[in-house]
């Protein structure tokens, strides 16, 4: 793929919109695009947490969704 062709493609196409709601999409992905990685806004303890939880699945340890759920409800 040409990525300067694709990019004059997609410009083309962009200035001959008329629909706002295309407009108002792609500016919703650059957008998300810039926040980044939802790794980097996670805290410390949360990073350890989902670790954790990583590491009992790896191990085996699995639980049922339903009896992990009835239990924080």
């Amino acid at each position: 793929m040409n990525i300067q062709a694709e990019k004059l493609k997609l410009i083309r196409m962009l200035l001959n919109t008329k629909k706002p709601s295309v407009l108002a999409s792609i500016r919703k992905i650059f957008e998300k695009e810039h926040e980044g990685d939802f790794w980097n806004t996670l805290s410390e303890e949360e990073k350890d947490d989902i670790r954790q939880g990583v590491e009992e699945l790896n191990s085996g340890n699995k639980y049922p969704y339903n009896d992990i759920m009835s239990k924080h409800r």
